[in-house]
């Protein structure tokens, strides 16, 4: 039999045991407690949120002291650099904001089992960072408000065709702002003491060099190689090269060079008389004669129709011998804007009319005649949206522009060709402000130039920046556009009207400067500088009213804000090297001085 007394002793031991573990359980329990509770109504010790010092702090009074120290910082714009260029974003314009509950919570201020935080109560450090909110649309559009004036696309490879010549542009790589990454920066850069780096991203083309030489060879070469051999009916003609050649490019469509012809311009030389294949159908239009508009009315043709003719040549350009045939009917052509589509858009009178001013220049007179003559007679539909850059085209030699003076890269003067059409963008904008026509898209002038409206005023860049407005009106507009040039000894006008039936009377109020910002000074020893003024930076905001003819009553506004950086002074030459003056030791002299 087991000893009684040992059996005891055993019993006694391990209640002993029970007692010891439950006082411990429950010792702890109790300090688990305390710490939840502590975790609950103090910060740690060393606790830093958005480097504002809360330690030992209770939650609320955390929070009071953030948003005490961030609270005058909270509107400081944040500097952007991109080469050596600085862009000031608005945090109230890009949306930016900080939630101040959940940075404080970051650091800790809620109750918690973790051990780990409750030592952290009087050991160790927490150093968090601000939780910054941002309203995703108006981040990007801040973000894009700087690409506009950065990015560099990529430059894909293009064909065209002097006479029979092909006529290449080289691929070449781009480099634009990384948006995402640019966002995520702005919003990590926001109140914290540190200029942002703007991210940048290199852009391929899509198609490059070698892919361009094999298009050389199998596309361009047999294209041009001879006349195409068009059967209609019963009779042949031959079209030559010279008369499909000015419509037909190699360019980059999908992910491949391929052959393209424009039917637009494969028109006339179908129509034209020498091949004897048609006869145009004309359009009406609407013309305005002696201050009256008048309607031109339409007529049909005889003959083919570009988009179809185009779609055969395409195939038969790229064959050889016989094959280079395209058999069609000849059919009567309607016109696509008929007499009754111009009578229907009721345009009668006069609804708008702006002039703008320019100091003579012999490529203002040029560039801006050229843009004007392209744009004129341009017909808007209720619905249509006017595009510059569609309607004018690219700004080069070949469509009859000249190098001017343009703000180029770096926001100062440069010579490229197309200087001077911003002018006519300006004009053709207030025009279509006062016409009532609702703003698509305009770009002020990165910096305010003075022979503008102000506030009032629009820069275009081909590929990039554009000046769209659409035609909200019940009826059709009918643009006229001409230049009066100028000379040594006068000024020239750039004048634009707007033809419709008049639905709204337009007025315009601008605020006051503010947010003013100074310019800085900077040197220029290339040879492309050109001596620049320094113009102050700032912001103003433009209200539009609309009226009916007839009432003072303002049916609706519509408000733009535009926001104008500072443009530096431009010295022309290397900048002054500073003047040092040679170290000469301290020699004592005592005595009288003589």
């Amino acid at each position: 039999m087991p000893d009684a007394d040992v059996t005891d002793e055993s019993r006694g031991f391990r209640q002993l045991l029970a007692a010891l573990a439950l006082t411990a359980l429950a010792i702890s329990a109790l300090l688990m407690l305390a710490g939840f509770i502590a975790t609950g109504i103090q910060m740690p010790a060393h606790a830093n949120v958005g480097g504002v010092d809360v330690g030992g702090l209770s939650p609320g009074q955390a929070r009071a002291v953030v948003d005490r120290e961030l609270r005058p910082r909270t509107e400081d714009p944040i500097a952007v650099v991109q080469d050596g260029r600085t862009f000031s974003v608005d945090p109230a314009q890009a949306g930016l904001g900080v939630d101040i509950n959940a940075s404080v919570r970051g650091a800790g201020g809620f109750h918690s089992l973790n051990p780990v935080r409750m030592v952290r109560l009087v050991f160790g450090h927490t150093d968090v960072p601000l939780v910054v909110t941002a309203d995703p649309e108006r981040l990007t559009t801040s973000v894009a408000v700087i690409a506009a004036s950065v990015d560099k696309p990529p430059v894909e490879p293009l064909i065209t065709f002097e006479g029979t010549t092909p006529k290449v542009r080289e691929p070449r790589a781009g480099e634009v702002v990384d948006r995402p990454a640019a966002a995520a920066a702005i919003r990590g850069g926001y109140l914290v003491d540190r200029t942002v780096e703007l991210p940048m991203k290199f852009v391929r083309p899509v198609v490059g060099r070698n892919r361009l030489k094999i298009a050389l060879k199998r596309i361009a070469e047999p294209a041009v190689s001879g006349p195409v051999t068009v059967r209609v009916g019963s009779e042949e003609t031959s079209l030559p090269v010279s008369a499909y050649a000015p419509a037909l490019s190699i360019r980059v469509i999908g992910v491949a060079l391929r052959p393209h012809l424009d039917p637009t311009l494969l028109a006339e030389p179908l129509t034209d008389a020498s091949t004897g294949i048609a006869k145009e159908a004309v359009n009406a239009t609407v013309r305005v004669e002696n201050g009256k508009a008048v309607v031109v009315p339409s007529k049909p043709g005889l003959g083919l129709r570009p988009d179809e003719m185009a779609g055969k040549l395409l195939t038969a350009i790229l064959q050889t011998g016989p094959r280079r045939t395209v058999t069609v009917e000849s059919k009567v052509v309607a016109p696509t804007f008929t007499t009754a589509d111009a009578k229907a858009l009721n345009i009668k009178q006069k609804i708008s009319e702006f002039v703008t001013y320019f100091p003579y220049a012999r490529y203002r007179n040029v560039n801006q005649t050229r843009a004007a003559s392209l744009i004129n007679g341009t017909i808007l539909k209720p619905g249509d949206t006017f595009s510059l850059n569609d309607t004018v085209g690219e700004r080069d030699p070949d469509n009859g522009f000249v190098k001017g003076i343009v703000i180029g890269e770096g926001a100062v003067f440069r010579e490229q060709y197309g200087g001077g059409v911003s002018q006519v963008a300006t004009t053709l904008y207030n025009a279509s402000f006062f016409a009532g026509l609702q703003d698509v898209e305009h770009h002020p002038h990165l910096f305010y130039i003075d022979r503008y409206p102000l506030g009032r005023e629009a820069t275009v860049w081909y590929g990039q920046l554009d000046l769209r407005f659409k035609n909200t009106l019940e009826n059709g507009v009918l643009i006229r556009a001409w230049v009066v040039k100028g000379s040594a000894t006068r000024r020239g006008e750039m004048h634009v009207q707007m033809w419709g039936t008049r639905e709204w009377n337009v007025s315009s109020s601008i605020s006051e400067r503010y947010n003013e910002r100074d310019p800085g000074k900077r040197y220029d020893d290339t040879d492309d500088c050109i001596k620049q003024p320094p113009t102050k930076g700032f912001d103003v905001d433009v209200t539009r009213m609309f009226r009916r003819p007839g009432s003072d009553k303002v049916e609706r506004t519509d408000s733009t804000h535009v926001s104008y950086a500072p443009g530096d002074q431009v010295i022309c030459g290397p900048a002054p090297q500073p003047i040092v003056t040679p170290y000469q030791p301290f020699v004592p002299r005592w005595g009288n001085q003589r």
